[in-house]
């Protein structure tokens, strides 16, 4: 059963700030994801897209702003303290653990549950998205494709029964194919379970069509932000993330000249 989009936000993020040593990697980000949508956030390699999430799950510690979770202030806090919150990080290169067996990877999801029968019940939920899960749940993780390891990934992170999932580049080194697949499982996940969404994704096109409302991220800063699909049919979108240039633009324009941020 699908869970609406209500105007509540799950998660805000206000005027954050993160850095790597002396390097600002996002600048004065402010966000919101309402529970029930799936939200994105685009921007080109280096944007600062990977460290919007690091700082949301507390892996890296903002200098400045503040993180809500659920109404609660969860800014710079202990990783494992933000998961049982019921927040899941899938991350970049799906990182799952290659000596342990598929079935081990998704109860290593679910250590903070002490609900057995649900526990059981969601494991054979993850394997009616991904089949071929069962089929290789007693393989060792590491002898699985990039594209099985990004499915175990994601169900993963399922078997917390999150209200909020970070989803960091899914796509990166799948084939079209699987990317379509892995995609439409995300939206199904989303309107099935109501589970809430941060996607982000180089891949503007399918993460506008997945996605309810997006943000674009530049040098660190939030530049435009609207329903995906207003943000499909802008001008700026579809000529620097969707590669649909009108006829008669200057080759050499560029984004940098439309910023909208002070």
């Amino acid at each position: 059963m699908t869970a609406p989009v209500t105007d509540h936000a799950v998660l805000s993020l206000l005027n954050v700030e993160s850095a790597y040593g002396p390097i600002k990697a996002i600048r004065g980000v402010s966000l919101q994801v309402r529970r029930g949508e799936i939200a994105t956030v685009l921007g080109s390699n280096g944007a600062g897209k990977t460290t919007i999430l690091k700082t949301i799950s507390g892996i890296i510690d903002p200098r400045k702003g503040s993180v809500e979770f659920k109404g609660e202030n969860i800014t710079a806090q202990d990783p494992a303290f933000i998961v049982q919150q019921g927040l899941m990080h899938v991350p970049e290169g799906r990182e799952v653990f290659p000596l342990l067996s598929v079935r081990d990877n998704l109860l290593m999801g679910a250590y903070t549950r002490s609900d057995r029968d649900g526990v059981a019940r969601d494991m054979e939920l993850v394997f009616s998205y991904f089949p071929i899960l069962k089929e290789r749940a007693a393989q060792d993780a590491g002898l699985l494709s990039g594209g099985q390891q990004q499915m175990l990934a994601i169900s993963r992170a399922l078997m917390a029964n999150p209200d909020l999932i970070l989803l960091d580049e899914p796509s990166l080194g799948l084939s079209p194919k699987l990317t379509k697949e892995i995609f439409e499982i995300v939206v199904r996940i989303n309107r099935e379970r109501g589970t809430t969404l941060l996607l982000v994704e180089q891949n503007a096109s399918m993460a506008l069509n997945a996605a309810d409302y997006g943000y674009v991220l530049e040098n660190g800063r939030i530049v435009m932000e609207d329903t995906c699909a207003r943000l499909r049919e802008k001008e700026d979108i579809k000529e620097f993330y969707l590669g649909m240039k009108e006829a008669g633009v200057r080759a050499d324009r560029r984004w940098k000249k439309k910023k909208t941020w002070r």
